[in-house]
């Protein structure tokens, strides 16, 4: 019964890309990094499985999921910039922050901005939710929209390779997607521990 479920519901995912196509893909990549989060894997993997089947193109596959994830990325940085200063000035006492101590958020996030947003689109539940401090911060558009790109990139295209190798095997995607999680979060920690000695090497000099 929940086999038949899960063939069911991965052959609904892999129709629904094909009949919206590309658009489809950045209409529901942008939703999955907004305010309508949902697995990107629902999107990317059917989308990569049908590049496989020469029904799609791969990059252009690829481009879709990352043009979708930027624009989901740069709503919510807007809504982080309109919403989220005023709502910390007029509320941030209630949370013990005060105007000092948002100042000197603003001051570390201006500093550390970017490795934040590249590292935090490649961990699961933070995805979604990363670029509403950037906003909050007024941090640089352009240093902003380079590093969301760097790390929407990376995980894109993961998964749609995932879906082009091995998109029909609903098992072998499972055993995949926990390997991979956990290498980037490796990966993620190791970047760290390298920007962390950078600044430390540069403070020294």
């Amino acid at each position: 019964m929940l086999e038949s479920l899960i063939v069911n519901a991965s052959s609904f995912a892999v129709d629904l890309i094909y009949n919206l196509g590309y658009g489809g893909i950045i209409i529901l990549m942008f939703l999955e990094s907004s305010f309508f989060p949902f697995p990107s894997e629902i999107v990317m993997i059917p989308a990569g499985y049908l590049a496989q089947q020469g029904k799609m193109n791969l990059l252009l596959v690829i481009l879709a999921g990352v043009m979708g994830s930027l624009l989901g990325a740069i709503f919510n940085y807007y809504v982080g910039y309109k919403l989220g200063r005023p709502f910390l000035k007029k509320w941030g006492r209630y949370l013990l922050l005060n105007n000092e101590k948002i100042a000197w958020l603003e001051e570390k996030f201006n500093l550390h901005g970017e490795i934040i947003t590249f590292v935090g689109r490649l961990i699961p539940g933070i995805r979604q939710y990363v670029s509403f401090p950037p906003g909050i911060t007024a941090m640089d558009k352009k240093r902003f929209v380079i590093y969301t790109l760097a790390g929407a990139s990376i995980w894109v295209s993961v998964l749609a390779l995932v879906g082009y190798f091995i998109g029909e095997n609903k098992t072998l995607i499972d055993a995949y997607l926990h390997e991979i999680t956990y290498a980037l979060i490796a990966f993620v920690v190791v970047v760290l521990i390298g920007y962390v000695f950078i600044i430390k090497r540069k403070k020294r000099k």
